[in-house]
């Protein structure tokens, strides 16, 4: 009995978490559904509005067209993360890496974890990579 729960517990952990496809379709699943907080589809669709249909029609088709995206967005965040452990882990409906307005691409967070110098007691790195528009960095290489 002792042996049957054992590989019972081992067989599911290797569902759940033995493969790196169920890990990248939560992680997948969780950007895309917290698109709302990055803004990043709709910065991009006002942007790209403007650069080809020209400024005076990007604040209002630009964010329709932004916000019908991050809805799509955060539908399918929501279906991955629910179906996160079942098979077919490639990305169906969107492409895997969520969007940057192409004025802004984001670097790392400036903070310890990524450049751990403690002698100048800062690094480098986005100060606010999350927040739309903040592209002050410390070190620009």
């Amino acid at each position: 009995m002792r042996t049957a729960i054992s590989l019972l517990l081992a067989v599911g952990a290797l569902a759940l978490t033995g493969c790196a496809g169920p890990e990248r379709k939560l992680g997948r699943g969780i950007n895309n559904f917290t698109e709302f907080m990055r803004l990043g589809e709709i910065s991009r669709s006002m942007e790209q509005t403007a650069l080809f249909e020209g400024p005076d029609i990007a604040y209002g088709t630009g964010f329709i067209h932004g916000f019908n995206r991050s809805m799509a967005r955060t539908g399918v965040g929501f279906y991955e993360i629910l179906t996160f452990p079942f098979q077919s882990y490639d990305p169906k409906f969107l492409p895997e890496h969520p969007v940057y307005p192409t004025s802004h691409k984001p670097n790392l967070i400036a903070d310890q974890i990524f450049s751990p110098d403690s002698s100048l007691g800062f690094g480098g790195g986005d100060v606010a990579p999350i927040v739309p528009g903040s592209r002050f960095r410390i070190f620009d290489n």
